[in-house]
């Protein structure tokens, strides 16, 4: 790592990425003085991102394999619009090193970090390697990738039951199964490498011995290219179905201020066991006497990492964009103060009682919240189509406060102001998950949703709900006045793609 980096000119920036991350990418670009340039498939070509970007290129079909995955058709959008700079988002390219390599083999930079870091953090086990050489706990478990059944049984009977087999390569619970009985044990583990193989094209799995009462924080962390680092505290992201996140919060209603420095300080030293630069984030499974274990490092921007924001008042995307140039950190830990609470709802096109399965359709209603502390990161409007090709998130909605209950308070107003209309969406799933002693006690952990959710008891909530007449008779107006058409401008600016938040 050179002590003295070359600044280097960024005037423009390509986001090669879609939908609501892409448009709050491009909004802190225009608010630095970056153009932006935005990148589109054919069902993309009218979305508000593709109509923000100060330039917008088409790269081909909706099948992402054949867009948005494409390396040599988004290197040719930035070459031939003079772009200086990828911005990768999250999701598609975002923690794929071979497109690192190439972006910056092509004379551009790549706002994330470097290649090699991305590898090295990309797989569990080269990850789990280089974490222990800086003495950060591990949980119990293989010291490497199992490959045979034998192996699996002696290994599993040496850790103890439950344990945990993971895909070595990504994520998203994909490759993962839980195995309580050991007679289990043989086919949970070809299942688990038979659906890596599918899902990575790498079918290697390890295994782990299973965290009970386990309670998912992740720490922020910000590297610069001269050396330095800082962490941004954390978030509680224990509220998750299939294993992936649904609500969100910081700081966490579990660590005091010696756990959070302790997870802090262990953040960065997972960061400097790769030469870390730029924004990442490091996950911890936190155990019930309190004890924390490195789960993964993300090589990339969060999706959750609003709440973050809302808490300590820094822009990560321009943090990212002012350590792609060179410069070095503005900030120190000890400028740092956690400031209120804030949590994250990701709303989803989904049907809930029906397993939380994609609902694709058109918003014949989308009217979003505002009011003080409350934040929404968009991707569409309304009479936008949620499509099958994509994840189908419509929203992040977030709120702030002056503590945890007024931040509670702030986002349950903002859920049932919240107005979509014409498939089915996570939010009263969201409104559910606030009103639950569990989550509000702040005593939960990642069985939330398998200890107290199920179709039946989600129905009887709704149910009770409507009969109480949630809806006010200012609802009923905003519905009659909705249109389920799009903005009939081409160019016309998103108005509900991020409002901003209110001081508290």
């Amino acid at each position: 790592m050179s002590d003295s980096p070359t600044l280097r000119p960024i005037t423009k920036v390509l986001v090669a990425n879609r939908g609501e991350i892409a448009l709050r990418i491009m909004r802190t670009l225009r608010s630095m003085g970056v153009r932006s340039v935005a990148v589109y498939s054919d069902v993309d070509a009218s979305m508000p991102f593709a109509r923000y970007a100060d330039e917008a290129v088409h790269i081909g079909p909706a099948t992402a394999s054949e867009s948005y995955l494409v390396f040599d058709r988004i290197l040719e959008a930035a070459k031939s619009t003079g772009a200086d700079a990828i911005h990768p988002g999250y999701g598609f390219l975002s923690e794929n090193a071979d497109f690192a390599e190439a972006v910056e083999a092509a004379g551009i930079a790549f706002i994330g970090p470097k290649p090699d870091s991305i590898r090295t953090m990309g797989d569990k086990l080269s990850a789990k390697e280089a974490v222990a050489r800086q003495n950060v706990p591990l949980v119990p478990g293989s010291d490497g990738e199992v490959t045979n059944l034998d192996e699996a049984e002696r290994l599993a009977a040496d850790i103890g039951f439950p344990v945990m087999v993971k895909a070595s390569a990504g994520g998203g619970g994909k490759g993962m199964r839980v195995v309580h009985d050991p007679t289990a044990l043989r086919g949970e583990t070809e299942r688990a490498m038979s659906e890596a193989k599918s899902a990575f094209g790498n079918g290697a799995v390890f295994l782990e011995r299973f965290v009970t009462e386990p309670r998912h924080i992740e720490i922020q962390v910000l590297c610069d290219q001269h050396g330095h680092g800082i962490h941004l505290f954390e978030r509680e992201c224990s509220v998750q179905r299939r294993h992936q996140k649904v609500v969100e919060e910081a700081p966490s209603a579990l660590l005091d201020e010696d756990l959070r420095a302790r997870m802090g300080a262990c953040a960065l030293d997972c960061a400097r066991s790769c030469g870390y630069v730029g924004a990442g984030t490091v996950e911890f499974l936190v155990d019930a006497d309190r004890r924390f274990y490195f789960l993964e490092m993300n090589t990339r921007l969060q999706v959750e990492h609003p709440v973050t924001e809302m808490i300590t008042g820094v822009d990560l995307v321009e943090e990212q964009v002012r350590i792609a140039r060179g410069e070095a950190l503005r900030l120190r830990q000890e400028d740092l103060r956690i400031q209120g609470h804030a949590i994250e709802l990701r709303v989803y096109a989904e049907d809930v009682p029906a397993g939380f399965l994609p609902s694709t359709g058109t918003l014949g209603t989308h009217i979003a919240p505002e009011g003080p502390g409350i934040r929404v990161d968009a991707g569409v409007e309304q009479g936008d189509d949620i499509s099958i090709h994509y994840d189908p998130m419509i929203a992040k909605l977030c709120a702030h406060g002056m503590d945890r209950t007024q931040a509670i308070e702030r986002l349950r107003r903002a859920i049932d102001e919240y107005h979509i209309h014409g498939l089915e969406t996570t939010l009263e799933f969201g409104r559910f998950v606030l009103d639950h002693d569990a989550f509000v006690s702040g005593k939960f952990d990642t069985g939330f949703v398998g200890t107290h959710f199920d179709a039946a008891r989600f129905e009887a909530y709704r149910s009770e709900r409507r009969a109480a007449g949630p809806w006010s008779a200012v609802t009923a107006v905003l519905h009659a006045a909705a249109s389920p058409t799009k903005p009939a401008t081409a160019d016309a600016a998103p108005s509900t793609a991020w409002s901003q938040r209110y001081a508290p």
